[in-house]
């Protein structure tokens, strides 16, 4: 849920009126995207990020050709939506699909119309990129076909829901059941195991290495659509905060998958994260696009139809890619989020419309109020500071929270066989031998710290 406050019907009648006596070409100038500053940044996370693919890990061949003809059309895709990001805005303006950015109401800027679901324009840019795609990697018999078109009919299926609520203004209570539907598609394709590794030190008393949990497994994995996909929605109120938190947790999901085709040996478990990352990667170069737009000051609103687009491709490709339960800790801002909010989401405490901090038009800084967020949190935790500010420190946040996936990445295939090698990757081999990676993860997340506070 963004930060802005949609025109009501009256203000959209009068707008409706002075368009109609008024040319098209009188539509409020788009600010010139901040491109620049996110390139910089991301480059940061590509160049150890191709440096992984193409020199430390020796890929299959094939494997690493389709990865890298996934990310060179993403890259166009990248592209694309910077283009296609200005045509949107103009158009969804004069359909009256806009509003007014509450943190900075009482300046100028407050008053200035923002065009908002914007998400449309990057979700529709992803499926045509995802759906080209096949063509570069899937046969017609491919055992993959089936549940790649699943997740892209789920994808699109929420993508279309989360404009209907823009459109609509759906109750939040619906929000919640929204992606329980736009799941199906996806549940019923899937084909993939059912099963948990049991922990070591839990073998003696469970008496089972492997435990199959059935139909468990897929309530589970519907339940985490929901939660990914409502998660994004609700951690939101800043410009840039939705985006940004998208292009960090796809940042740390495609270095996580890199890592684990690099140390596996078994193909299908390769195939299933490649398949993650061939559905990553258009959505993280599309986002650093619409980053550009919506970085502060924003000059887009991504609307629900971005969130709910983001956080079900995140979904998709933790399902798909057979890391489920290493995706909840990518997602551990938006866990501590959820359980901040879950008293105001239950009804046991009155929830407002918007639940934002309270902004001062004399000092520019932002308070936090008493409402559950982890924005409030850290307003009370941390004092009163700018809207970009605050943002940044979230997304650093977000980004430390990514160590402990580093090391559950390496110590999660305990029991495959390490390319190369007879031994068995252990958490004590996997350090040596592959461990650098994580090493380099690490690294890669303390110099971008530095850089995005000293760019931004």
């Amino acid at each position: 849920m963004t930060a802005r406050k949609r025109a009501t019907s009256e203000a959209a009648s009068t707008t409706t009126a002075a368009a109609a006596a008024k040319p098209l070409t009188t539509d409020p100038p788009m600010a010139p995207s901040k491109a620049g500053q996110i390139l910089k940044v991301s480059l940061i996370f590509f160049v150890p990020y191709l440096y992984l693919i193409l020199s430390h890990y020796n890929i299959e061949p094939d494997l690493k050709r389709s990865i890298l003809i996934n990310a060179a059309v993403s890259s166009a895709g990248f592209f694309l939506t910077l283009a296609l990001i200005p045509v949107a805005s103009r158009y969804l303006l004069r359909r009256n699909l806009f509003g007014y950015d509450i943190n900075k109401k009482g300046t100028p800027q407050g008053s200035v119309k923002v065009p908002e679901s914007l998400g449309i324009a990057v979700g529709i840019v992803f499926l045509v990129l995802a759906i080209l795609f096949q063509y570069f990697n899937f046969t017609a018999d491919s055992i993959w076909l089936v549940e790649y078109n699943a997740a892209l009919a789920s994808i699109c299926f929420m993508m279309l829901l989360g404009f209907v609520d823009d459109v609509l203004d759906v109750p939040w209570r619906v929000k919640l059941a929204l992606p329980s539907i736009a799941a199906l598609p996806l549940l019923m394709a899937y084909a993939g195991h059912t099963t948990i590794i049991i922990p070591k030190p839990l073998i003696p008393y469970v008496g089972l290495e492997i435990l199959d949990l059935g139909w468990i497994y897929k309530l589970y994995m519907w339940l985490l659509a929901i939660f990914c996909t409502n998660s994004i929605n609700i951690h939101a109120g800043l410009n840039g905060l939705e985006v940004g938190q998208t292009v960090v947790i796809s940042s740390a999901i495609l270095v996580h998958n890199v890592i684990q085709i690099g140390v596996s040996s078994d193909p299908e478990y390769k195939q299933a994260h490649a398949f993650s990352i061939y559905l990553v990667q258009p959505l993280f170069a599309t986002s650093l696009a619409l980053l550009s737009y919506n970085w502060y000051p924003s000059s887009v609103f991504v609307g629900d139809t971005y969130t709910y687009f983001a956080g079900m491709t995140m979904a998709v490709a933790g399902i798909l890619g057979h890391f489920s339960e290493t995706l909840l800790i990518f997602f551990l801002p938006q866990v501590l989020n959820f359980l901040l909010s879950l008293p105001q989401l239950s009804g046991y405490i009155p929830c407002p419309r918007h639940r934002l901090p309270r902004f001062d038009p004399q000092t520019g800084l932002l308070t936090g109020t008493n409402d559950g967020t982890l924005v409030n949190l850290f307003l009370r935790q941390f004092g009163r500071m700018s809207e970009k500010s605050l943002c940044i420190l979230l997304l650093v946040f977000q980004l430390c929270c990514h160590r402990p996936s580093a090391a559950a990445s390496v110590s999660c295939l305990d029991g495959y066989s390490l390319v190369g090698t007879n031994e068995t990757a252990t958490l004590e081999n996997l350090l040596t031998v592959g461990g650098s990676s994580s090493v380099v993860f690490i690294k890669v997340q303390d110099y971008l710290i530095a850089q995005v506070c000293c760019i931004f």
